[in-house]
């Protein structure tokens, strides 16, 4: 059972270094049976990522899509872009363990990867496990809301 909308897309978006591995991923994912919706970029050619994850994001954020995944060189860009838009958790996953964390303890909507930090069987053991772990609720869910108030109170 997945935490997400299956009726939904994954939305996924790159930057020129973050290309290769979004394709891998588009891939992985068609295979294992999610619908995707790509927010670019379409090549190698240089780009500002902003552009691409903002779209994403907000794909999210409006419900267009279940879950984003964003990636750029280090991923760092991209989730701090991500987490710009009111009402997403980008998390920045280099490991199995951090992805697994991000969703059990932050209700991560968006996963955020370095194509330039991660390998792709590394990369698509840490989708994996971040597609299927729940959110725990419980104690986190206080912290949550913690964030949730303060993206209201600075109106975003």
């Amino acid at each position: 059972m997945s935490w997400f909308d299956p009726s939904l897309p994954i939305g996924l978006a790159s930057d020129h270094a973050g290309f290769a591995l979004k394709e891998k991923v588009k891939e992985h994912l068609v295979e294992s049976g999610y619908q995707v919706l790509d927010f670019g970029t379409e090549s190698t050619e240089r780009v500002d990522y902003p552009d691409f994850g903002a779209a994403c994001a907000t794909a999210v954020a409006e419900r267009r899509c279940s879950a984003g995944v964003v990636i750029c060189g280090t991923g760092i860009g991209m989730s701090i872009v991500a987490n710009k838009v009111r009402g997403i958790r980008a998390a920045l996953c280099n490991s199995v363990t951090e992805a697994r964390l991000a969703r059990q303890h932050n209700d991560a909507n968006v996963l955020a990867m370095g194509g330039r930090i991660v390998g792709e069987t590394v990369a698509l053991d840490i989708l994996d496990t971040w597609l299927t772990t729940d959110y725990e609720g419980g104690r986190h869910q206080r912290r949550l809301d913690k964030i949730a108030a303060l993206e209201e109170k600075q109106g975003r």
